[in-house]
């Protein structure tokens, strides 16, 4: 399993509010109600966040983090490996607390960052570390603990690598592939929203395990809404969410700027988080089609490069209705149903015309003359006047 390791940073907190916050209006997104409060904002929605461990000093994350299985160790120690130090609330790498900051940080005086979904909490199953430790087989089993301790959104910032050969599919199957898939199935079944990074290679082709129909495959957007270089692509790609200059928490105190599709993802989490706050009745399945449909895009279908476009969490939050089975084309524009009219094309002179440029002519010869007669009767006086002095 692959993860992108942390930057580093001065750990300070930054009192701008980060370009990707920016574009969103967080009091629409949260349903701020007269009296200040928020009616849809992730409350009573938990996100397990299987990554590198949740690091809960920092002020932002601090009594939001429920400390879950730490697999990383179990795993490393089954191996014959030394058994890392801290557990699953602990974060050497920092990758997963920015990932749990992106969902939930909470607001804080003079700090312009926090989670999209700032009521809900955070389960934190430590998986991974920054030298790949992870396997499939212990993602595997960071599902399952999660399904069992009752989340309802599950956020995978990682791929499982699977060695390409030029004489297979790129879609070929690896050897956990059944297991795997079985446990994502397991976690639709029970209406959790699964969320995955795309990778960071910048080529085409399918990851794991964004590349199944029960997972949310996100791909990174930057400033100017298009793809970000990096952002693995192709068919599988549903959405993309900012993922460059993302700012976030780390370990201790304070936020950082990283870049990769493992923030976009959590960008994305959070706005399942809010979702199924507001309408704990609806799907999986349901939760993925708005935020695919809601999403920006300059098409009216999904292509390999965005896939049905960028997030759009406003929009999303304001979808009303029932929501459809899947996504669907935006419809062509229609023009205005009532009856043309054939009008000139205008791009030659009519005679009306001649006739108005020829009169203004006129009256402009005749104003120059009169000027000129006025000013050389002025003249003549005036030279008069001198001979007589």
């Amino acid at each position: 399993m692959t993860i992108a390791a942390s930057g580093d940073c001065a750990n300070k907190d930054v009192e701008a509010v980060p370009w990707a916050l920016q574009r969103v209006v967080l009091n629409e997104l949260w349903g701020i109600d007269k009296n200040g409060l928020a009616t849809h904002s992730g409350k009573d929605v938990t996100v397990a966040v299987i990554d590198t461990g949740v690091d809960t000093a920092n002020p932002q994350l601090t009594g939001k983090v429920i400390d879950g299985p730490d697999l990383l160790g179990d795993s490393m120690a089954s191996g014959g490996t030394q058994r890392p130090a801290g557990t699953s609330t602990t974060d050497p790498v920092g990758h997963g607390t920015k990932v749990a900051g992106i969902i939930a940080a909470a607001p804080r005086d003079k700090v312009g960052f926090v989670g999209l979904a700032k009521d809900a909490k955070i389960l934190s199953i430590r998986q991974n570390d920054a030298e790949g430790h992870g396997s499939v087989n212990t993602l595997i089993k960071a599902v399952d603990k999660a399904i069992e301790a009752g989340a309802g959104v599950i956020n995978i910032s990682q791929d499982v690598r699977v060695e390409i050969d030029p004489n297979k599919p790129l879609d070929s199957p690896f050897q956990e592939e059944p297991d795997l898939k079985r446990v994502l199935d397991k976690a639709e079944s029970k209406g959790i929203v699964v969320v995955a990074s795309s990778g960071n290679d910048g080529a085409e082709g399918p990851t794991y395990p964004a590349k199944y129909e029960t997972v949310l495959a996100v791909g990174a957007s930057d400033r100017n809404n298009e793809r970000a270089t990096f952002s693995q692509y192709g068919d599988f790609v549903d959405v993309v969410a900012p993922g460059v200059d993302m700012l976030s928490t780390v370990p201790g105190a304070g936020q950082c700027t990283d870049n990769g599709t493992s923030f976009s993802a959590p960008y994305v989490s959070g706005l399942a988080a809010v979702l199924k706050s507001e309408h704990p009745g609806w799907t999986a399945q349901q939760i993925r089609t708005v935020i695919e449909q809601t999403a920006q895009r300059t098409e009216h279908g999904r292509n390999k490069w965005i896939g049905w476009g960028v997030v759009d969490p406003v929009k999303a939050v304001s979808f009303s209705g029932t929501p459809e089975a899947s996504p669907h084309p935006d419809p062509p524009t229609k023009l205005d149903s009532n009856q043309l009219i054939a009008q000139p094309a205008g791009l030659e002179e009519t005679q009306a015309d001649r006739d108005r440029r020829t009169g203004t002519y006129v009256l402009g010869a005749g104003v120059l003359l009169v000027a000129c007669l006025a000013g050389g009767a002025i003249v003549a006086r005036d030279l008069g006047r001198r001979r007589r002095s």
